[in-house]
């Protein structure tokens, strides 16, 4: 009998009902990223606050209740009676969708955020949250649950005259099964790059987790920087050789778009290092801004190079990837009505942005290139050897290149590639040496699981030039199995032969130094393979323990203990600890580690692109004192009794 369908079954949500029934339509995950969000959309506006002139700290406090406070000295949000809801103003922006300053009001000019979903979808995903304004010598307060007005807005006499605004929430178990609590490195990262990005705002940024953190004492790190995104490539750079040490910095405003430039070349550094902010968003899919960018230093430093007779008439300009090589650069725009692209809306849109960066890059750039002749000379010379070196590497061009009919291609001869020809569907496992080739083959699903065995460790990529790279054996299976194209070029992903590229290595020292020098490699010849999610680490187990007819497999030390300790106090078991993949049976490395149903992939993500880079450097580049100084201040705080070498 067939169901009636009428209005009556029509679902109507109001107010914030919509975000605590669907909250990853607002913030993406309920997971820690999204969990993480809401840090951001909060503080996103007290930067807003800043970009309009009004705001000069921001304090950002992780409590030990598990809640965080947000505090600037901006403006306040409006607390007078709002004309459409009846309301006051700061009830209407903590319980409505969409209402705010942003939308054409005239509140501000410029507005950033990551992609503003607004601090009422912080309050509908928040157990509690208590607002605190300071505006018009008055102090107001609301307190907010689960979105929800508690009584009415409390207004007292302010003593001084200060003005901000306070957003202490605590955010809801309920909605954020996996947990609330906070990692301090993932927020001070984004809270150091909007630091960089909004010169001379001071950020404050407090853990009073004692407990949680070990401490004794808060700890607290200040974010403040006046040399804005200048600073922000001098710290990426701070183990790098540079070519020129003054800075190249480029800032002006058309059309009311604002755009900052920095740059600055490194002598040691095989690789370019663009970061692209628009509205103090990370564009990690780029856009119309960093298009432009790359068109005028093209064009500049080629027209350059012929007016200092580098380049001779008959010679071919260089290519823009040669002129980048070791170029470290940032660039931000501050866009009034942002249009915001691809799948994760990463990318900006607005096409007017390209032909302004253009204009304003080549004045500066020209000008303070006409006036350091050794500055001109230096950075042409390197980008000439980089040209020379892709000559030598264009010759693999037809290997690397990844054909429409796989067939014809020449793909190596150790890969033993999957069935499936559709790259989405399809997964390549990259192993360490034949033996544990040989039980991932024999385990694995031949429809969408190809297996690529590598012999010994790769090249360390930081310290190579593009000429070696290509003669090396174990890289030029990597680069031709996975169809990734010439380094340098721009990465396309329809060229890509598997949508997951999985790390699966031995579980010891050996094994590890593999996969970084594996994570070297895909973040330096391609980065955006990394941005764009497609890189994998596998996790086999690290013990089997057998009791009986029973047997279990242990993924660390602590769950090993857990299952022992659930034993009876006379049981007889035994233990095997897996110390290289190829001492499973195939199907048991099947089972534990390739099976879709039953594994665990770690993907491999960016959080703080800047710490990234420095990070690489200090510890796969060719200078050996940063990396000392880096083991012995963060090697003392590891734990090392377990260690298994």
């Amino acid at each position: 009998m067939a169901e009636n369908y009428g209005a009556d079954q029509i679902q109507v949500l109001e107010g914030l009902e919509p975000v605590r029934k669907r909250p990853g339509m607002y913030i993406g995950t309920t997971g820690p990223r999204g969990l993480h969000h809401l840090v951001y959309e909060v503080v996103d506006n007290s930067v807003d606050e800043a970009l309009a002139g009004h705001c000069q700290k921001i304090q950002v406090t992780l409590k030990a209740d598990g809640s965080v406070v947000v505090v600037d000295d901006g403006r306040g949000i409006p607390t007078d009676i709002h004309p459409s809801t009846g309301r006051s103003a700061l009830e209407t922006v903590m319980t409505v969708l969409h209402a705010g300053g942003k939308f054409g009001g005239g509140g501000y000019k410029v507005s950033g955020g990551l992609h503003g979903v607004g601090i009422s979808v912080v309050n509908a995903l928040s157990e509690w949250v208590e607002v605190t304004v300071w505006r018009e010598k008055k102090v107001h307060t609301q307190r907010f649950e689960r979105g929800l007005p508690i009584g009415e807005l409390a207004i007292a006499p302010c003593p001084d005259h200060r003005t901000g605004t306070a957003v202490q929430f605590k955010p809801d178990t309920q909605i954020f099964a996996t947990g609330i609590e906070f990692d301090y490195n993932t927020l001070s990262g984004r809270l150091r790059e909007l630091a960089y990005l909004n010169a001379g705002v001071e950020i404050v940024f407090t853990d009073e987790r004692l407990e949680l953190i070990k401490r004794d004492v808060p700890r607290c790190d200040v974010f403040h920087y006046a040399g804005g995104i200048k600073e922000y490539v001098a710290y990426i750079n701070n183990d790098k050789q540079p070519i020129h040490e003054e800075i190249i910095f480029v800032s002006g405003e058309r059309n009311n778009v604002q755009v900052e430039v920095a740059l600055q070349w490194c002598s040691d550094a095989y690789t370019d290092n663009l970061l692209g902010f628009a509205n103090n968003i990370r564009t990690i899919d780029g856009g119309t801004h960093l298009e432009g960018l790359k068109t005028v230093l093209t064009r500049t430093m080629n027209s350059i190079a012929r007016k200092r007779n580098k380049l001779k008439e008959s010679d071919s300009n260089l290519g823009g990837e040669n002129i980048r090589e070791g170029l470290t650069g940032v660039i931000s725009v501050k866009v009034p009505d942002p249009e915001f692209e691809g799948q994760t809306k990463t990318k900006l849109g607005n096409m007017e942005v390209r032909g302004i960066v253009d204009s304003l890059v080549n004045e500066t750039l020209t000008e303070y290139l006409e006036f350091r002749p050794a500055v001109a000379d230096a950075i042409l010379e390197k980008a000439i050897q980089a040209f020379n070196a892709a000559e030598a590497a264009r010759r693999a061009r037809e290997l690397v290149r990844r054909k429409s009919v796989l067939e014809s291609s020449t793909l190596p001869g150790k890969l033993a590639d999957c069935s499936s020809r559709d790259p989405s569907e399809s997964e390549i496992f990259i192993v360490e040496g034949d033996s544990a080739g040989g039980s991932a083959k024999q385990g694995r699903d031949r429809q969408f699981q190809a297996i690529l065995p590598l012999r010994g460790k790769i090249i360390n990529i930081e310290k190579t030039d593009d000429a070696k790279i290509y003669k090396n054996t174990e890289v030029q299976a990597l680069i031709t199995a996975l169809g990734l194209g010439i380094k340098g070029d721009e990465f396309d992903s329809a060229q890509l032969r598997y949508h997951r590229i999985i790390i699966m290595t031995d579980a010891d020292v050996d094994g590890a130094h593999i996969r970084t020098l594996l994570l070297t490699f895909f973040y330096r010849y391609q980065r955006a393979m990394v941005d764009q999610g497609f890189v994998y680490i596998a996790c086999p187990p690290l013990y089997k323990i057998e009791r009986g007819r029973n047997h279990y497999y242990c993924y660390s030390d602590r769950e090993r203990n857990q299952i022992i300790s659930g034993f009876p106090d006379n049981a007889k078991y035994d233990i095997q600890r897996f110390k290289g993949l190829g001492e499973m049976m195939p199907e048991q490395l099947w089972s534990t580690t390739m099976n879709p149903d039953t594994r665990t992939l770690k993907r491999v993500e960016i959080e703080d692109a800047a710490e990234a880079d420095r990070i690489f450097t200090v510890l796969m580049g060719d200078r050996v004192a940063p990396r000392r100084e880096f083991i012995e201040t963060y090697g003392s705080r590891l734990d090392l009794t377990d260690l298994d070498i």
